[in-house]
């Protein structure tokens, strides 16, 4: 009888010790993500990763503030919605113990226009919209750099050095530069000639980056989008499937038949 009653609270004792471990494959893992098209690819991510044990939950968010700061607070377990150089400028801002695991696709950006069929096409004080944030607000200056409308400081726009507009050195037709908050450029397309808008605002708007846009950035560029998880759970096994899971062949599938070159795989 003592023996069964050792037994019993040892199994009870080592169940207990084991419950801390038993954690992301026995629960749901919350992943933040945009509305739209990165919302579309993360419904497959989550059935692939179901095959592999591991189960997803997406939240949909509409704004680029909300999901980094609700990865920090721990409210969700991963997000990915993001690139690279607007996950370094969050870090700067805000703090962030945020890290880089994993890359989604490449959505070029580009400039659309209700008015005008090339940013070359663009009258002298034309009134343009920008993002407000830096890192965004940046890669659409070196888009019109890109296409001859602006030339910037040199030493600015690249390298980690975020352009605005106080660095535009040259603006030939004096563009009137508004800055507005990404999510808004699309419905403020009608009041201005021409609009930087990222890809995922762009196609809930209707518009097709390879179809629509005046002028678009490279297919292949520093603006990767990246899965991100917590700075203390990058090495959790988790974090490896739901890597794995995103870059299956499944989600290459989905993204090149249902995107159409809009959106590439980055992996």
């Amino acid at each position: 009888m003592q023996r069964r009653t050792f037994i019993t609270h040892f199994i009870a004792l080592a169940a207990a010790l084991a419950a801390p471990f038993a954690h992301a494959e026995d629960k749901v893992l919350k992943v933040g993500t945009m509305s739209g098209p990165d919302a579309q690819i993360w419904s497959v991510v989550t059935k692939v990763a179901a095959r592999e044990g591991l189960q997803l939950k997406v939240i949909e968010f509409n704004d680029y503030v909300q999901p980094n700061a609700a990865l920090d607070a721990g409210d969700l377990d991963a997000n990915g919605f993001q690139h690279q150089p607007f996950l370094d400028s969050q870090i700067r801002q805000r703090g962030y113990r945020i890290v880089n695991v994993g890359l989604t696709y490449t959505s070029p950006m580009g400039f659309y226009s209700k008015k005008f069929k090339s940013l070359k096409d663009l009258p002298e004080g034309a009134k343009v919209g920008i993002q407000n944030d830096p890192s965004n607000g940046n890669r659409a200056l070196l888009l019109l750099q890109k296409y001859g409308a602006i030339r910037l400081k040199a030493g600015v726009g690249a390298n980690g050095v975020n352009a605005t507009p106080l660095d535009v050195a040259d603006n030939p037709k004096k563009i009137k530069l508004i800055e507005l908050d990404a999510a808004q450029l699309p419905r403020a397309l009608g009041d201005l000639d021409a609009a930087s808008i990222n890809t995922d605002y762009a196609v809930k708007a209707g518009l097709s980056p390879t179809k629509d846009a005046i002028g678009i950035e490279d297919l292949k560029g520093p603006y990767a989008n990246l899965i991100a998880v917590r700075a203390q759970d990058r090495d959790k096994p988790w974090v490896k499937k739901l890597v794995a899971a995103y870059e299956s062949e499944d989600v290459r599938k989905f993204i090149d038949g249902q995107f159409k070159g809009a959106i590439v795989p980055a992996f």
